[in-house]
């Protein structure tokens, strides 16, 4: 029986660029190989690595490929979760490419997230949180992206509108401190 544990990346990706390039080969050779015959692929986009940083432990990328815009995280250290059965390294290891794996739950940022597990042989475990799996409509990396910032945009205005909306932190009337409770 093969124990299930986390494989981390190897130590030669240990460098924040090294990383990159190692994410960026491993899904160019998915898009020569088992992503090219794949229909829903738009063959105008390129495979490429944006935003990446350091998060609470983890290396965080957005990466964009024909098929999907994603987010990244890869862990510093081996982190306490579990590996569902048949997602061991060694049982993944010539295992057909899966998108999205088994869901698992992390805290990041004081909040409690889920993400799908992934596994490649040259980059070991990770965590993957699709943000899109609709390629098709966009023309270009530049308009994946800035579509990806309009949709921040909007969320980051509405969380500023609730912050500002919230009935319970308005101000309370000035006749409704001098007014006393009347009944009828």
């Amino acid at each position: 029986m093969t124990e299930r544990r986390w494989q981390p990346w190897p130590e030669a990706l240990e460098g924040d660029e090294a990383l990159a390039a190692a994410v960026i080969s491993a899904h160019d050779d998915l898009l020569r190989g088992f992503m090219a015959t794949e229909p829903s692929i738009n063959p105008q986009l390129p495979v490429q690595v944006r935003a990446f940083r350091h998060v609470e432990g983890w290396r965080v990328m957005l990466l964009l490929t024909p098929w999907m815009l994603v987010r990244l995280l890869f862990p510093d250290r081996t982190p306490e979760l579990g590996v569902p059965a048949g997602w061991g390294g060694e049982e993944r290891e010539n295992a057909p490419y899966q998108v999205l794996g088994p869901i698992l739950k992390i805290k990041l940022l004081g909040h409690s997230q889920t993400a799908h597990l992934g596994f490649h042989p040259g980059l070991g475990h990770y965590l993957l949180q699709p943000i899109c799996l609709d390629m098709e409509p966009y023309r270009n990396a530049d308009a994946v992206f800035e579509a990806w910032n309009r949709v921040i945009l909007v969320r980051d205005e509405n969380m500023e509108k609730a912050r500002r909306d919230c009935p319970m932190q308005r101000e309370v009337s000035r006749r409704e401190l001098l007014t006393r409770f009347r009944r009828g």
